[in-house]
Parts: C-alpha cells; sequence; structure tokens
C-alpha cells in the first residue's frame, strides 16, 4: 500500500483538488484507493457530498479510541463514492479539538498510520489531505506516508508559505529520523499571467532538486466537477488539468 500525503501550511493552494484528482485517477486505472481527509473544515469530505456531521462515524472515532482499533472499526469510517474503488475516509468539524484535548498523550502522533496498517490489504494507494496547519493531524499525515506532494500556487505570496512548509518538513524530518520524499507541485498556472511565470521560474530557481518540471493549469473544470461530486478525471476526462495530474502521476508513481 503507497501512502502518500497532499501537504502546503497555506491554504487555497490546491490540496483538495489535487487529493480528488490524483485519486480519480488511480481509480479509473484499476486501483483500490482511499482518500483520507484530516482537515477539520472537511473540503475533501463535502466535495463527494459527504456531511461528516451527520455519519454516526468518522475519522475523529479513530483518534478518540486509538487502543481499540480493529481492521472493521476503521472499515465501518469509509464512505463510498460514485466510483466503486474509490472510498473516503471522512473528516469532521471535532478534528479542531484534537491538539488541545489529545495533543500532549504520548503516540498521538502515530494513530493514523496505526489505523491504515490495520486496513494495508484493502487499498493499493491512500492519499492524505492535511490541513493548512502544523498540529497532531498534519503530524500523522507525515508520519504515515511514505511520499509528500507539495502543491503550491505560482504566486509570490505562496512561495512564502512554501518556505515555512519545507521547513517543517525538514524537523519533522529529524523528529522522525528520515528523510521526507517531496515533490512540489506547482498549481494554478496561467501563461497569459507574468507574475505566473515569475513565481514558476522563482519555483525551479529555488528548488530544482524537489519541484516536478510540469504545473498544473487553471481550469474551470475542477471547480464544475466539484458541482458534480466526482474526481475531474472521470466526469472530464479530457480536460487540460487532468492531462496535467495524469502526467504529474506518472512521475509521482515511477519512483
Amino acid at each position: 500500500m503507497k501512502i502518500w500525503t497532499i501537504a502546503n501550511q497555506k491554504g487555497g493552494v490546491g490540496k483538495t483538488t489535487t487529493t480528488v484528482t490524483l485519486g480519480g485517477i488511480l481509480a479509473k486505472r484499476g486501483y483500490n484507493v482511499l482518500l483520507v481527509d484530516m482537515d477539520p473544515h472537511a473540503s475533501l469530505s463535502y466535495y463527494f457530498g459527504i456531511d461528516s456531521e451527520e455519519l454516526s462515524s468518522s475519522i475523529y472515532d479513530i483518534f478518540i479510541n486509538p487502543y481499540e482499533l480493529t481492521d472493521d472499526k476503521v472499515l465501518d469510517c469509509l464512505c463510498s463514492s460514485k466510483l466503486d474503488s474509490l472510498f473516503i475516509l471522512p473528516s469532521t468539524m471535532a478534528l479542531a479539538t484534537l491538539d488541545r484535548s489529545l495533543g500532549n498523550q504520548a503516540g498521538m502522533g502515530l494513530v493514523l498510520k496505526k489505523a491504515l496498517q490495520k486496513i494495508s490489504t484493502q487499498f493499493d494507494y491512500v492519499l492524505i489531505d492535511c490541513p493548512p496547519v502544523l498540529g497532531v493531524l498534519m503530524v500523522n499525515a507525515l508520519a504515515a506516508c511514505q511520499k509528500v506532494v507539495v502543491p503550491v500556487q505560482t504566486e509570490f505570496l505562496a512561495l512564502k508559505g512554501l518556505d515555512r512548509m519545507m521547513h517543517t518538513l525538514k524537523i519533522m524530518g529529524k523528529t522522525l529520523s528520515r528523510e521526507f520524499d517531496t515533490t512540489i507541485v506547482p498549481t494554478m498556472f496561467d501563461r497569459r499571467i507574468n507574475a505566473a511565470i515569475a513565481a514558476q521560474k522563482q519555483l525551479m530557481q529555488d528548488y530544482k532538486e524537489q519541484i516536478w518540471k510540469g504545473m498544473i493549469p487553471v481550469d474551470t473544470r475542477f471547480r464544475d466537477a466539484s458541482q458534480q461530486q466526482a474526481p475531474a478525471s472521470v466526469v472530464y476526462p479530457k480536460a487540460r488539468g487532468v492531462f496535467a495530474y495524469e502526467k504529474l502521476l506518472n512521475v509521482l508513481d515511477s519512483d
């Protein structure tokens, strides 16, 4: 089972779009895929029409009962999607309380990793959508994964957020005694805008070892797909944004 975490400490850079689109492409390629929503805002859950506040169980239940986990209890928290092989582990607003209530307890940084190990035979890929805040949720997402994907909007304010994220990965790497396999993904690129071109050049210059050489273009089909509660790769398979994510996936999956 391959586990990828999609993370950035800046919001609005395309984390959820990246998670959903890559997950949709993998599912269409015949893999069993789990998307994990670690953000209390639950954007990924709502994308698929899931109102986790109305569910009997969510990822929150995994965190408040970490020592009683079985594979059945984890599977009971999952929701289906319009694709037979694509499932969602939904979020809830209650996740926002975890740092205060559980953040100092020993072992809380490894809850998600242990939960995913319980269902490792059920899925080929797990993609984790992170909140834009460094706390127990992001720590869990990073501790659980083999690869980190960092979407960054091609504008200069987003580059500052990227600096913080890369610093966080360095600190977390020391704590976990590992180096993160990290791929930076330029998103929302508009070749008509000089500032976007300049930001892309700056990214290539500053992070030449970690940056994906392509870019995800601005594409209204992503927004249209969210209204249909399905990945753009399913409802708009020929969209240019989907084509870009397919190229990105080929690179991520070749490692």
